[in-house]
């Protein structure tokens, strides 16, 4: 059977609910480019999984919207909600077309670790630029393309620690890990750094900020390989 986020939406669910330092760490990453007080901002949280983002921003004091395009997924979502300080609402949605969300209504777009699952850039950034008001921002978190490009591997040096080799980096588009412990193993788009923020520029945003924020203590300790690698790029930019 080919894995899709439907059939491994349980698996992924109970992977974050049991602890994941490096989605804790995407988490927290993102929340870094978001204010600290939310209370009166509308929020979309674009693939939003089971809520990990959601929940978190939410927590802030915004009215959040989260949606996935896996029923399963969304399921998971709302069976995790617990009363916060703002609120969140789940819809089932496609994050290149955003039909449940109303033009002009929210002041940020967030996507954690998913604009690399839509299949068409292009039509998610128009779909966000639509329902963001004017001067509002996106602030999205991908896993890093030079280092999780595919076919990407591992390998050791002569002093004993651990190298990544690059893989087929300017070979975009869709592929699938052949790792049955990873989320990728659903599916994944890859996509240059030059292709993400000409993409931007095309759209109408203005670039606020870009990270390749460093491991956490919790991230290299259970990947020590990882400890001076950024796991994901970060950036936020304004609709204008």
């Amino acid at each position: 059977m080919t894995d899709s986020w439907d059939t491994i939406a349980d698996w992924y669910a109970g992977l974050l609910q049991a602890g994941s330092a490096m989605h804790d760490f995407n988490r927290d990453v993102l929340l870094h480019h978001l204010p600290e007080e939310l209370n009166g901002h509308h929020v979309l949280d674009l693939g939003c999984g089971e809520g990990i983002v959601a929940r978190a921003v939410a927590a802030r004091g915004a009215s959040v919207v989260g949606i996935d395009p896996s029923p399963r997924m969304i399921e998971h979502a709302r069976a995790a909600e617990t009363s916060q300080s703002g609120t969140v609402i789940y819809s089932v949605d496609d994050g290149c077309v955003l039909s449940t969300v109303v033009a002009d209504s929210v002041d940020w777009v967030t996507a954690g670790l998913s604009l690399n699952n839509v299949p068409n850039l292009d039509a998610a950034l128009t779909a966000v630029k639509r329902v963001l008001v004017t001067q509002g921002s996106l602030v999205f978190t991908i896993p890093h393309p030079c280092f999780e490009a595919p076919h990407a591997t591992w390998t050791q040096a002569a002093d004993g620690a651990a190298r990544r080799v690059v893989g087929s980096y300017l070979t975009e588009g869709f592929w699938r890990s052949d790792n049955p412990d990873g989320a990728r193993r659903a599916g994944n788009q890859h996509r240059t750094l030059s292709t993400y923020l000409t993409a931007l520029v095309r759209h109408g945003f203005v670039l606020e900020a870009a990270a390749e924020p460093v491991p956490s203590a919790q991230v290299a300790a259970a990947q020590p390989q990882r400890a001076e690698l950024p796991p994901f790029l970060a950036i936020r930019a304004r609709s204008t």
